[in-house]
């Protein structure tokens, strides 16, 4: 059984609503899945934001969510690692490079093609050398390398540009009911087609 973490930044908004309307699509279409969702910067224990608990009533899920921070447990207990953000991408392979192959934001993950998907690994790999001598304080003594590994995150952050557009799911924190809906909305699309890949993945 695969088992999916979503993650966003409060674990409030985004990717708790990711977490209820995933397990409902997954339910439906028959795919055996764990879901969880956590934030790169939640309190834990926070409930979800009203609107977000307003949109999901309103699409028959009740969902009492209490938010949890991004642990390492968590991390270890994921087999696929679905971002709202390249940011919290970033953040989450920098801290757990580990994470780099089975971490990516949800719009890379049910967007890509077979090309994409290695321009993918290869940045995480960029990203995770970066973060790496960063961690043992490389700056000084290999500036070139350094600058050679920048030069060519920022490459392929272009070209995945080009081929995704926008890899973000847009944040309605602070937003009105009806953002809360248009990212529901959104974020229903893209599971969609996160279920037909996990479908195809398993026949």
């Amino acid at each position: 059984m695969k088992r999916i973490l979503f993650v966003c930044t409060g674990n409030t908004c985004r990717s708790p609503m990711a977490e209820a309307l995933f397990r409902r699509l997954a339910q439906e279409a028959g795919l055996e899945v764990e879901v969880r969702s956590a934030g790169v910067s939640a309190l834990d224990g926070m409930s979800a934001s009203n609107h977000a608990v307003k949109v999901l009533k309103k699409k028959g899920i009740d969902h009492d969510h209490r938010s949890r921070s991004l642990q390492p447990e968590l991390v270890e207990w994921a087999d696929l690692i679905l971002t709202m953000t390249m940011g919290h991408k970033q953040m989450l392979t920098a801290y757990y490079p580990q994470t780099v192959g089975k971490a990516y934001t949800l719009k890379e993950y049910v967007l890509s093609d077979r090309d994409t998907d290695a321009l993918i690994r290869e940045l995480d790999g960029v990203r995770a050398e970066l973060a790496t001598m960063e961690a043992l304080g490389q700056k000084k003594s290999d500036d070139e390398v350094l600058r050679s590994l920048w030069k060519r995150e920022e490459q392929l952050e272009t070209q995945l540009q080009k081929r995704l557009g926008d890899l973000d799911v847009a944040d309605p924190f602070g937003g009105s009911v009806e953002e809360y809906e248009q990212c529901a909305e959104e974020l229903e699309e893209l599971l969609k087609r996160l279920i037909d890949r996990l479908r195809g993945e398993t026949t």
